[in-house]
């Protein structure tokens, strides 16, 4: 013999590709087919390794319609780079939705369509997309040319597309490794649990494990994690000081003579704030009579251990400087890092021949689009601390010999200025108006208020109980436009149409904005701009962090002019008309321009 016992018993079992005894031969055929077509099955439900170069017909298919989709005009116009990375991820995001319903498909065993149906259906699907992808290939450059050429910017040309399809093929491949990397993760924990339970409860518990892993990953770990280093980063930038900031030696400055603050303790922001503004002679030349000196009071991050002993140290440097013997006292609440924007600071020490006290604190050292997600906590605490140091001290000087009290906050800095507003610490001694400029979709109170407006105004410029209180503006001055009495307490919100860090909204990815909808949109929004579900709340997330890079008058970079019109708005000063500030705030976007170009110059 030249077997063994188990070899014979082996040979003698029927093979599980040989069909049973007994059954003829159509019936032969039938097993046969019907085995073949199993095999089939199973081989093609076997998942692509991780780096294999195989791919999902129906997934490419819909994510080359993603890519039309993604080459769509959003608010503001994109670089190349910025355009590849939306676009990548635009594929994938059709890619994955394309595979999967393909996959349920095949799951549940709907019958495919065959034969000629199949074809005429593949091909008249396949055209429509290759249509609409050429025509937005062909589109893409003439739409961002538009909206650059309402903004103002430079024109783009063709030869970016080079870089376009470069980075959105690297996005591309990056997430497509990645998701395959945890579906593997997925499997294996599926064929684990397979040894102990049933498969059904098997692949429950590892769908189910493998969403809280995601979930406490990237809420968890990535996110904090990728907060704390950023903190650690932008906190070494602090350190080092903006192009044209120069030490200060005015005794009417945080940092200079007889300040209780340090002038290295100030910040990267606070420095470049306190030795800014315009000088007693720009003041006088423009107004023609007496001005002073303007106070600008600041407090680093690292100028005390506590948010207490900061908020107690800008009140003892308002005292010091002599802040509240001033016409104007403005307490402001930063962007993260500390930033106060220029062109609200100057325009309203302009306003008033520089009787003006202007005071900030820094709470963080990350930038406005991080900090935006990581301090929202902060900005409320330190806030409300502060002013309540603050207001006290001048809710008990004389109501005729103390300044007028405003709030200003610039992007996050406005949802500190809120907080203030709604609490209770002003019932009794309230301020005497509040300028929020770029409010971000976080706010509350703002996202109520526009929920809440006069029927018949535009989500991007409401109108709030005919403005007796609350109203909107932009860089074209729509105070005037609401007939109620405005109150003795003037809240004024400064926005434009095309500041994604104002509009976005999670909501926006599966329901279509109202500043999108109709034909009454802001002139700032391009008028071929159309809402995509998913893809549209994308790129609008996508624009945030470049809202800050284009010029001023669009996206989250308000002008000097607008801030002036706003805060004429808020202070209305005595004796003061159109005429006037239309002439100021021609004069401050042109002093405007002249310092950019010198910084320009210096940055060379």
């Amino acid at each position: 013999m030249t077997g063994s016992a188990t070899d014979v018993a082996e040979s003698a079992e029927p093979s599980p590709r040989d069909p049973p005894e007994g059954v003829g031969p159509h019936g032969r055929i039938l097993i046969l087919r019907t085995l073949r077509d199993r095999r089939r099955r199973a081989s093609s439900t076997q998942p692509p390794r991780l780096l294999e170069p195989t791919f999902s017909g129906v997934g490419l298919v819909a994510g080359a319609l993603f890519i039309a989709v993604s080459l769509e005009p959003s608010l503001l116009p994109r670089i190349p780079i910025v355009q590849g990375v939306a676009t990548g991820v635009s594929f994938m995001v059709g890619y994955g939705l394309g595979a999967g319903a393909h996959a349920i498909w095949n799951y549940l065993e709907v019958p495919n369509l065959r034969g000629r149906a199949r074809i005429i259906v593949g091909w008249t699907v396949l055209g429509l997309i290759g249509l609409s992808l050429g025509l937005a290939i062909w589109r893409w450059v003439g739409w961002q040319n538009g909206i650059r050429r309402t903004f103002g910017m430079e024109e783009l040309d063709p030869t970016a597309w080079p870089i376009v399809v470069g980075i959105a093929l690297v996005v591309a491949a990056a997430l497509l490794v990645a998701a395959r990397a945890l579906r593997m993760v997925f499997r294996w924990a599926d064929q684990l649990l397979l040894r102990f339970l049933p498969h059904r409860l098997a692949v429950t518990l590892a769908t189910a494990g493998m969403a809280l892993l995601l979930w406490l990953l990237f809420s968890g770990v990535l996110v904090q994690g990728f907060f704390v280093v950023a903190n650690w980063a932008f906190s070494a930038r602090d350190l080092n000081d903006r192009l044209g900031t120069t030490e200060v030696a005015s005794a009417l400055r945080s940092g200079g003579d007889g300040s209780l603050v340090a002038w290295e303790d100030l910040g990267r922001q606070g420095r470049a704030f306190v030795s800014g503004g315009p000088t007693v002679d720009e003041l006088a030349s423009w107004s023609g009579g007496a001005a002073v000196e303007p106070i600008r009071v600041f407090v680093g991050l690292r100028s005390a251990d506590t948010l207490e002993e900061r908020a107690q140290l800008l009140l003892d440097e308002l005292v010091r400087t002599g802040a509240f013997d001033r016409d104007v006292l403005v307490l402001t609440t930063t962007t993260g890092t500390g930033f106060i924007d220029a062109n609200a600071a100057d325009s309203l020490e302009f306003l008033y021949d520089g009787d003006t006290a202007i005071a900030g604190l820094q709470y963080s050292y990350l930038p406005s689009w991080i900090s935006l997600l990581a301090d929202q906590e902060a900005v409320d605490e330190a806030s409300q601390v502060t002013f309540r140091l603050v207001h006290d001290y001048w809710a008990e000087l004389p109501a005729d010999a103390r300044p007028e009290f405003y709030l200003y906050g610039l992007s996050l800095g406005s949802a500190g200025v809120e907080s203030i507003l709604s609490s209770i610490d002003i019932l009794n001694e309230p301020v005497d108006g509040a300028l929020m400029t770029g409010p971000t979709f976080l706010n509350l109170m703002h996202n109520e208020l526009e929920r809440s407006r006069d029927a018949g105004s535009p989500a991007w410029l409401p109108v709030v109980s005919d403005g007796r209180t609350v109203r909107f503006t932009g860089e074209q001055d729509a105070l005037g436009e609401p007939t109620a009495r405005w109150g003795d307490t003037r809240v004024v919100y400064l926005q434009h149409g095309s500041d994604p860090v104002v509009f976005f909204s999670p909501v926006t990815f599966y329901r279509e904005p109202e500043w999108l909808q109709g034909s009454s949109r802001a002139p700032d929004v391009s008028p071929e701009m159309r809402w995509f579900p998913l893809i549209t709340g994308w790129q609008t997330m996508l624009d945030m962090p470049a809202a800050g890079s284009v010029p001023e008058g669009f996206g989250h970079m308000y002008t000097a002019k607008a801030n002036l019109q706003a805060w004429v708005g808020v202070t209305d000063p005595e004796g003061w008309d159109a005429a006037d500030t239309a002439a100021l705030g021609d004069y401050l976007n042109e002093r405007r321009q002249e310092q950019l170009t010198l910084l320009e110059q210096l940055g060379r």
